[in-house]
């Protein structure tokens, strides 16, 4: 289990890096397409739409098994980014970050039901917040290496280097994981899928919908913020691309933090309290956004101060998830994907113009408010959940 674990997070890792570095280079990335900037930020929403349309691969999961699920996922996932380092062409790098999200979104469901399936809830959140290391990895470790490859061999480098590393984790899973790592409620691999019943018996429980709440409006505050910061720190500061991918590592930092809060307290504080307590605090660090303004070290402060908290409430209901459904699993977890990348796909779409319109302090109060809605969602969805 340790080594399926560690191969599963480095792999994990590679796909989070894939899903988050057209955040900060959303100008590279236009400059050497030749595109204009807005072309960028609908390439970033539709790579988070996967997420929605992974919604239709949970029941898909839970009958052909989680291995079959995670292989499949990096073999995609290596094709398609090798083949936007070939072809650097506009619809060819859509088609690659589209296919690189759906990689992602099918193996996420894959590997959070299969922890699931075997790890005792008591200890889910201290496995699912180590895992979770591979999500601030991607900022921590891997957008300053990707800033650092565009500056020395151009835009297209990030795409062979995730190639070799998906083939690289795709020979790993390969040769760690079992033969039929299957759970025991799998249905006959006679019967057709039945995504209908499954979703109706999944959404019958109360607890569902509200708890799906909190994931696509935590994911929408979230990305409203995130998908502007890069420009934010190009304009106000005049930071260059290496720096932006320096100062990407700041949220890096914060996430891991977050991560390491949700691995030794949330099993503690019980996982319902942890959630509230993170997604409280970063509902002020949303408020105070403005006051930030003008000075590097205080954005720096407040980005670390806001990924801190929503990792911490993020990762912690992660750990809830896993367990509110547990004969539907990865139909479960592929839901509460989808309801995250929805949230991020309107986050995407609605951060540039909010931020245009109004400037930090709309922005900032717009992200508090659907943050509270979130929260609020997910405590009376869970009144009688036990």
């Amino acid at each position: 289990m340790p080594l399926i674990i560690i191969s599963a997070t480095f792999s994990r890792w590679i796909l989070n890096v894939a899903r988050r570095f057209a955040y900060p280079f959303a100008p590279a990335l236009a400059r050497g397409l030749g595109v204009p900037l807005t072309a960028i930020t609908s390439m970033i929403a539709l790579n988070q739409a996967t997420a929605v349309v992974g919604i239709f691969l949970g029941p898909l999961i839970d009958k052909v098994g989680y291995r079959t699920a995670m292989l499949l996922s990096m073999t995609l996932f290596t094709v398609c980014t090798f083949a936007g380092g070939l072809l650097p062409f506009y619809g060819m790098i859509l088609a690659a970050l589209f296919i690189a999200g759906l990689s992602k979104t099918l193996f996420d469901a894959s590997i959070q039901a299969y922890v699931g399936a075997r790890v005792r809830f008591e200890r889910r959140g201290l496995v699912v917040g180590l895992m979770e290391v591979a999500w601030a990895g991607s900022t921590l470790i891997g957008i300053p290496l990707i800033g650092l490859a565009i500056e020395r061999y151009g835009w297209r480098s990030p795409f062979f280097a995730l190639g070799i590393f998906g083939l690289a984790c795709l020979l790993s899973l390969l040769v760690i994981l079992g033969r039929n790592d299957a759970p025991k409620n799998l249905r006959s691999a006679k019967r057709p899928v039945a995504f209908i019943k499954t979703f109706r018996t999944l959404f019958a429980q109360r607890s569902i919908p509200g708890a799906l709440g909190f994931a696509f409006f935590s994911s929408m505050a979230n990305d409203s913020l995130f998908v502007i910061s890069g420009l934010w720190l190009e304009r106000e500061f005049g930071l260059s691309v290496g720096g932006i991918g320096l100062g990407a590592a700041i949220i890096g930092a914060a996430e891991l933090a977050g991560e390491g809060l949700t691995a030794g307290l949330s099993d503690r504080l019980g996982l319902k309290r942890a959630i509230a307590l993170g997604a409280g605090l970063a509902t002020i660090c949303y408020l105070i956004t403005p006051l930030a303004s003008g000075s590097l070290p205080s954005v720096l402060a407040l980005l670390f101060g806001i990924f801190l908290s929503f990792e911490f409430s993020i990762v912690s209901y992660i750990s809830l998830c896993t367990e509110l459904a547990p004969a539907s699993r990865a139909t479960m977890m592929a839901s509460m994907f989808s309801a995250a990348g929805l949230g991020r796909v309107l986050g995407a779409l609605l951060g540039g113009p909010i931020w245009l319109l109004g400037g930090l302090p709309l922005l900032g109060g717009f992200c508090a408010v659907i943050n509270t809605l979130g929260l609020v969602s997910l405590l009376l969805g869970l009144r009688r959940w036990r």
